[in-house]
């Protein structure tokens, strides 16, 4: 039994020794049962000089209340990701991001353990994105930084209320007020964005894009605000997006996944214009107009708690709304036309129109990844397709185990009127026909024993 229990503790140590992040574990004593050599390289030590101590005889800047081990011990409750400044015993400033666990043998604590990453070397990462990001930015104009790729005349539609829409954008690019767009995944939201831009008086200065939800949360507020010289050790005196954008237009995408806390640092900015470094005291002053945009809907963000009321408010002086493609039925097969064509020319192709059980297909599949998946269907199809037109043969093959129209199923009749029953009978026998004669009309017109030009009159009505 003790050789078993011996071998287990050998497995289990070789096991956390190979983990790539540290691992810290103490004991109710608060000294140190288990220390890793990643941990010991973030913290800067040697795992001797740790391994057996208490925590704080290692760590003498930390305290029973600052200290994530000690405070897991007291509470018996788990704290994730959370950042964590302390120094070392030979004076040398950490930063981590650290989860830290109790550890229960039955209903009792026997101790703690912490799982941290270096909060330096991602913050460093951080300062190398931004440069990386300042670099691409690069261009003709004034302030060094590119203009935008898009105007609001790319965006194609025939829907008259996204039209309503681009015309209203037009007229408010020109003030300065923040501006909030809603709108799921695939709407264009960074191309209508782009093209407000384009078309206010901020033209001429930087358009700077940042996606909220592609940086994780503790790094985020020194991409936007910047970091001042000596704030964790390596950083220096660097220019955040806020700095980078300013005479110009700074787009927050994703901003409900940014944390509550940064928010309120984000309004303060609204209000007076001011950022400050992190790690800094200096206030600098900037002059940018904030787009932000969000693929949940406001008050479902509100609602969760992931949006302040105050920030919402402060955001909320011009809203758009932009419509899925489920509610632009018109637009559907306008812009398979126009993304056809532009393949077209891609790709060396002559496909000029769909076949008309694929149209039926198109305005009847609820599109969830709106025009860009409407756009990447195409490419598909455009790629695979032979002859003149596309068929339902050239579908992807996840579109292809959507329900047709002619597999849609029934409506209970007490839940329809005759009227309504009729029509639902009358468009399934059409779609049934359209099916078996592979989109002729002709021959469907034959099967349902009607004329010609009636099946088309009847066509008409369901295609609108």
């Amino acid at each position: 039994m003790v050789q078993l229990i011996a071998l287990t503790q050998e497995v289990l140590t070789a096991i956390l020794k190979s983990i790539d992040e540290g691992i810290h574990v103490v004991n109710t004593d608060g000294k140190t049962i288990f220390y890793n050599e990643v941990a010991a390289k973030h913290d800067g030590m040697n795992v001797k000089e740790v391994l057996g101590k208490h925590l704080i005889d290692a760590f003498p800047s930390l305290t029973e209340e600052s200290s994530t081990l000690l405070k897991v011990m007291k509470t018996g409750k788990p704290i994730f990701n959370q950042t964590q400044v302390y120094v070392n015993v030979h004076g040398v400033r950490i930063d981590t991001i650290n989860t830290t666990l109790p550890i229960f043998l039955g209903e009792d604590i026997i101790g703690a353990v912490e799982i941290a990453k270096d909060y330096s070397r991602m913050k460093l990462l951080a300062e190398r994105l931004l440069d990386l990001q300042k670099s691409f930015h690069k261009g003709k104009n004034k302030k060094g930084l590119k203009q935008v790729r898009y105007i609001l005349s790319d965006i194609k539609t025939v829907n008259p209320d996204f039209l309503n829409t681009i015309t209203e954008a037009r007229k408010l690019a020109k003030s300065d007020s923040p501006i909030l767009v809603y709108g799921e995944s695939g709407t264009g939201k960074e191309l209508f964005v782009q093209g407000i831009h384009h078309e206010s008086l901020r033209s001429g200065g930087a358009f700077i894009a940042q996606n909220c939800a592609a940086i994780p949360e503790t790094l985020l507020e020194s991409i936007l605000f910047g970091t001042a010289k000596g704030s964790y050790t390596g950083a220096v005196d660097r220019k955040g997006l806020f700095e980078l954008a300013d005479g110009g237009t700074l787009f927050l995408d994703e901003l409900h996944t940014m944390p509550i806390e940064l928010q309120a640092k984000l309004l303060r900015v609204l209000e007076d214009g001011m950022v400050r470094r992190v790690g800094s005291t200096q206030n600098i002053s900037v002059n940018v107009r904030v787009i932000t945009a969000m693929n949940v809907h406001p008050t479902m963000a509100l609602q969760d708690q992931k949006l302040r009321n105050d920030l919402y408010y402060r955001l909320n002086v011009f809203t758009f709304s932009l419509l899925p493609l489920r509610d632009r039925k018109d637009d559907i097969l306008f812009l398979t036309d126009y993304f056809i064509q532009e393949f077209n020319k891609k790709l060396n192709k002559d496909i000029n129109s769909i076949e008309k059980m694929l149209e039926l297909f198109f305005l009847d599949y609820q599109w969830p990844g709106n025009v860009r998946e409407l756009k990447h269907t195409i490419e598909y199809m455009m790629n695979v397709g032979e002859g003149e037109r596309l068929r339902m043969e050239d579908l992807p093959i996840m579109l292809r185990k959507y329900p047709t129209p002619s597999e849609e199923s029934e409506v209970p009749l007490e839940d329809l009127s005759l009227k309504e029953h009729l029509a639902k009978v009358e468009k399934q026998l059409i779609l049934n026909a359209l099916h078996q004669s592979e989109g002729n009309i002709n021959q469907a017109a034959k099967i349902l024993e009607i004329p010609r030009q009636t099946l088309q009159y009847k066509l008409k009505k369901i295609l609108n």
